[in-house]
């Protein structure tokens, strides 16, 4: 390798480092950002000596899916490591482009049927369902209707983001390259009433995954700004508490960081006072449930054979083998609990199936 190739990869590891440090500072906006930086400095160390240990002839760069969630954080997996971070990235942390004050909506002219298209779909998307009308307004106002052909590419992996996408019809293929040397790879498949492109404008990220129409295509596009004026607060702190929900699942915790982000956008909450029954056995299952607090029973003809605690989760059974419920689930205390239906889970992530296969050895403990 000769001196040039040798500052190149240098400077791509350097690069890498920085980028990944200022997404998470941007992401966790610490009180204390310069100890947050130093001790984020000292974990990569800390990490990068071990693989060093293990290997004489480890790489920064990642080489496959398995490494990259072993060894990279929540969103440093889902963003490109090659790519430069941009310059605006520093100003977004400190907070020059959220300034409610100086924020000016656009207004693009719409027809009556636009605005109640729109409003349709931005009631089914999580993002926008805790704005009030004023605040909806806004965002359809400042939305802009888009048309693709079969074969177009909304979004590229790896570019800058400067608007989301909310699906009004069609149908569009996401795929994602893992790694550099990889092919990219179908993930899943966006229909009408999803959204995607978020990523980028919450923590400032290259795009995470490419998105291509395989169909005639209407979207509806908003712009960043409108975007962090309105509604990225809100959806920070709510995708930060559904993380910290999905983090202790230990069935979960092997999955890529892209996947459990829209695991966390498909999550609904429900509450539940003791005694209450969230499921009876016999009963069609068409959820998947996560316990958020409290302590709920497992009972099979009546006599409880199990209790579940935070972390905890149940009625994937009924899901994977298309069978009726198999126990009765019980409050026993006041208990918060959130859901994914089978058609989130089909239609964030496929089956549920392909989760639980890549986690075949830690599923193996909790099937009784």
């Amino acid at each position: 390798m000769n001196s040039k190739d040798k500052i190149a990869k240098y400077k791509a590891k350097v690069n890498d480092v920085i980028q990944n440090m200022v997404y998470e500072l941007f992401k966790k906006q610490p009180e204390n950002y310069i100890d947050w930086m130093i001790e984020y400095l000292e974990v990569r160390r800390a990490k990068h000596n071990v693989r060093t240990t293990q290997s004489l002839q480890i790489e920064y760069h990642i080489s496959s899916e398995e490494e990259n969630a072993e060894d990279v954080d929540e969103l440093e997996k889902a963003v490109k490591k090659d790519q430069q971070f941009r310059t605006s990235v520093s100003a977004e942390v400190y907070g020059l482009y959220n300034k409610k004050e100086d924020f000016k909506p656009r207004v693009i002219p719409k027809s009556q049927d636009q605005k109640e298209r729109i409003e349709n779909k931005l009631s089914g998307v999580f993002m926008f369902q805790a704005l009030d009308q004023n605040e909806r307004n806004i965002i359809i106002d400042a939305m802009e209707e888009k048309h693709y052909n079969p074969g177009d590419w909304i979004i590229n992996q790896g570019d800058d983001g400067n608007e989301l996408y909310v699906v009004s019809q069609g149908q569009l293929d996401c795929y994602r390259r893992f790694s550099k040397d990889q092919e990219p790879k179908l993930i899943k498949q966006y229909q009408s009433g999803d959204m995607f492109g978020e990523l980028a404008l919450l923590y400032n990220a290259p795009r995470a995954a490419s998105i291509q129409s395989n169909t005639e295509s209407v979207l509806f596009a908003l712009d960043r700004s409108t975007f962090n004026a309105i509604v990225k607060e809100a959806t920070v702190k709510r995708r930060e508490h559904y993380e910290d929900v999905l983090s202790k699942v230990e069935i979960l915790k092997s999955i890529d960081s892209y996947e459990k982000t829209q695991i966390c956008d498909g999550l609904k909450e429900q509450h539940f006072k003791p005694q209450e029954y969230i499921i009876k056995e016999g009963e069609e299952g068409h959820k998947f449930y996560i316990v958020v607090k409290g302590t709920l029973v497992a009972l099979k003809q009546n006599e409880e054979v199990l209790k579940y605690q935070s972390g905890d989760y149940f009625g994937e059974l009924a899901l994977i083998n298309k069978v009726p419920r198999q126990a009765t689930i019980q409050a026993e205390t006041d208990c918060v609990v959130v859901y994914l239906d089978y058609q989130a889970f089909v239609r964030l992530l496929g089956p549920i199936e392909n989760i639980l296969l890549r986690n075949a050895e830690n599923y193996k403990k909790f099937v009784i």
